[in-house]
């Protein structure tokens, strides 16, 4: 288990268990009682943590490197995932990815920022940032959805766009945008989950949705704490304040009618039990779902340009 810096005292009890699990297996020593001891603190400890997070705390846990990726909730979600590549113009771009499924025996389209679970994958899917092939491969499956009138689900966990010289190149800020017009006239059902970092355009690109959904240590942002504080302070090392003042937590973005819905996640954060906030994440988007396919597809639409273009932050 990786251990945040405000988990301190967790990590001081889980070493302690160990040495103790360990001292029984080597020399046979009956040490369930000091165990069971310590499990209740621990127990004790993160809920008083969990209880009280600051800003800054659950921009921590957002990133947290053993936090659910968009394919794990791919894999635990849905079913017979059949992938699909590249923007039909330029090249695959491995940030996003995207295909059909089914869900509860449904096909749907699924399309999702990935960040990758170590260093290998994490260079692969270039962190979750996106180049312009990545928001035109979006484009692509965007318009098959609305196409065949099959659902849409979008991931979200991203910094933001890649900021690259080759990708301002070939038009970055420019495929966001189109990504965004795109959703806006998708002829079916959108539903955007952020499930860790939704940072900046990387983010809005494919969250323009009739139906935004949040994990609640998940952080949905104009702009990153650190990006903020280094054009504020000219420094980053003002990321803390500055996350304290952008209003960046699900319970925010909810208050602020950003978001429609809080999906809880387990108390110590959904590294924690994937297959518990999976398991909420998909009766969510089932219940989003049936909801919105009540609904003609010219009344989502409408609804959905309403949503975004008269919006007053």
């Amino acid at each position: 288990m990786f251990y945040l810096d405000f988990e301190e005292k967790l990590e001081k009890l889980d070493n302690e268990k160990r040495s103790l699990l360990k001292l029984s297996e080597e020399n046979g020593i009956d040490v369930s009682q000091k165990v069971l001891t310590i499990e209740e603190k621990e127990k004790t400890e993160l809920n008083k943590i969990y209880s009280n997070l600051s800003p800054w705390q659950i921009v921590k846990i957002a990133r947290h490197p053993n936090r659910p990726k968009t394919k794990d909730y791919i894999n635990n979600i849905f079913s017979n995932f059949t992938s699909l590549f590249g923007d039909r113009l330029y090249s695959e771009d491995s940030a996003i990815i995207s295909g059909f499924a089914f869900l509860e025996g449904k096909p749907v389209l699924v399309l999702g920022t990935e960040k990758g679970n170590d260093m290998n994958s994490r260079i692969q899917h270039n962190f979750g940032m996106a180049k312009p092939e990545g928001y035109r491969k979006s484009q692509r499956i965007m318009k098959l959805a609305s196409k065949l009138n099959i659902p849409l689900i979008c991931f979200i966990d991203t910094s933001g766009a890649y900021p690259g010289k080759d990708a301002e190149e070939r038009g970055q800020a420019e495929a966001i945008a189109q990504s965004m017009k795109v959703a806006l006239n998708c002829a079916a059902p959108c539903i955007s989950v952020v499930i860790g970092e939704g940072g900046s355009g990387g983010a809005i690109a494919l969250g323009t949705s009739d139906k935004v959904l949040m994990l609640s240590n998940s952080i949905y942002s104009v702009i990153s704490p650190e990006g903020c504080s280094s054009i504020l302070w000219k420094s980053s090392e003002f990321a803390e304040i500055a996350s304290n003042s952008l209003r960046i937590t699900a319970a925010d973005c909810l208050k602020f009618n950003i978001i429609d819905e809080i999906i809880e996640e387990p108390v110590g954060g959904a590294h924690r039990d994937h297959k518990y906030i999976s398991e909420s994440l998909k009766k969510s988007i089932l219940n989003n779902l049936n909801n919105l396919q009540e609904q003609s597809i010219d009344s989502l639409i409408a609804n959905r340009n309403e949503r975004y273009l008269n919006y007053l932050p």
